[in-house]
């Protein structure tokens, strides 16, 4: 089997909107047998990419929302309410 190739350095929107192309390439289903492989492939690094970097900004935001005294302080996310209002 091939080396795996390595991801280049994308930010999380580059990412996502190339996982995205590739999905849609995916299920098209037309692809042969070797191009789908190397594009599930590259899919799953670019996943890997992205978990990093929500784990990372996820991580951010908790030491951004901590209190003086080093605990967390959870805070409702202002579109939260937005989404309850879909009467």
């Amino acid at each position: 089997m091939a080396k795996p190739r390595s991801v280049p350095a994308v930010d999380f929107e580059q990412a996502m909107a190339e996982l995205e192309a590739l999905v849609a390439k995916l299920e098209r289903g037309d692809l042969p047998l070797e191009e789908s492989l190397a594009a599930f492939e590259r899919g799953v690094a670019l996943t890997r990419t992205c978990q990093t970097a929500l784990a990372a900004a996820e991580q951010k935001v908790e030491m951004l929302s901590r209190t003086g005294d080093g605990d967390s302080e959870a805070v409702p996310f202002a579109g939260t309410a937005a989404l309850d209002d879909t009467d």
